[in-house]
């Protein structure tokens, strides 16, 4: 299946197609975690503008197999902000090759890398070596809870 895979530096063109990465890979894994307004409130938060300014920051990636984009990550300063990767290319090793370039660019300035890491992620982030560190709960309507992981790594021994 994986061919012809590279990361490259997200482009405004590509948008539209990041948007449907997020939304498929949310609508179609968060809901076996978390209810409805959880998963709701991640396809808001990922709305058009929201990566538009991920791809401005100049921090946004792509993963490509061939000439479709199959996953994507971000980062800001230390944070790994965000990582999806379509349903159908999960548990192949893009995840990791995503995060690979999120800390080798995080590595340049900081000596840790955090992020917030969502239910369904954290068994892939421990097997990349980040520790929990705190537990982040967010309020959404109708009484529901946002739970998450806070999640680090050490990047330089320095």
């Amino acid at each position: 299946m994986r061919v012809n895979m590279k990361y490259i530096t997200a482009a405004a063109d590509m948008a539209n197609e990041i948007h449907h990465v997020l939304h498929t890979t949310i609508r179609t894994i968060y809901p076996k975690y978390y209810p409805e307004e959880v998963v709701d409130f991640f396809c808001r938060h990922h709305s058009t503008e929201h990566i538009a300014e991920g791809i401005a920051s100049g921090n946004m990636g792509v993963l490509m197999n061939d000439e479709r984009i199959i996953g994507t990550g971000c980062f800001d300063g230390n944070h790994i902000t965000g990582l999806y990767v379509l349903p159908a290319y999960q548990k192949q090793g893009c995840g990791s090759q995503i995060i690979e370039h999120l800390e080798a660019e995080i590595r340049k300035n900081h000596n840790t890398a955090i992020l917030d890491a969502s239910l369904p992620a954290v068994c892939l982030y421990e097997h990349r070596g980040y520790q929990t560190v705190g537990h982040g709960i967010f309020e959404l309507e109708n009484d529901v809870r946002l739970v998450y992981e806070i999640m680090e790594k050490k990047l330089k021994t320095d």
